[in-house]
């Protein structure tokens, strides 16, 4: 199924808004017992990493690869690369995996997963930001 390209912008914000929204529903979950100014911000400092140095500079990237399609019409799935698609499939992986053979405390799990859930969160509001703005553009 083929989509206009601006529209890929938002199927990666719903995309990482839905994974983000799950993840961030994991760490809330585990947190209650884990209270504490000090996990708060942890969590807040696990935000501020992943939002810096890894989901902010990946919107930009697929924002600019996106808009740079020559066709207008793109595979619905291409909101990502390979790379990005290999990356998502690693952190899903290795997060189903912490909590499943439970490898890691659960202040872990609330703290970290807390922080993430978040800055995956914000990644899928930013998505869709690029998408009004590239449509605010067009007009």
């Amino acid at each position: 199924m083929k989509v206009q390209k601006k529209y890929l912008l938002l199927i990666a914000g719903f995309v990482w808004a839905v994974a983000g929204f799950n993840i961030l529903k994991l760490g809330l979950e585990t947190y209650p017992p884990y209270m504490s100014v000090i996990n708060f911000i942890l969590s807040l400092l696990v935000f501020g990493i992943f939002m810096k140095f890894v989901f902010y500079k990946m919107v930009q990237k697929h924002t600019n690869r996106i808009i740079s399609y020559e066709e207008e019409l793109q595979l619905f799935i291409r909101f990502f690369d390979i790379q990005a698609f290999c990356i998502m499939a690693f952190m899903m992986t290795m997060g189903i995996s912490l909590r499943a053979f439970h490898l890691v405390p659960d202040i872990f799990i609330a703290v970290f997963y807390t922080g993430l859930g978040v800055s995956l969160l914000c990644a899928g509001i930013l998505f869709i930001v690029q998408f009004y703005l590239n449509i605010k553009e067009e007009k």
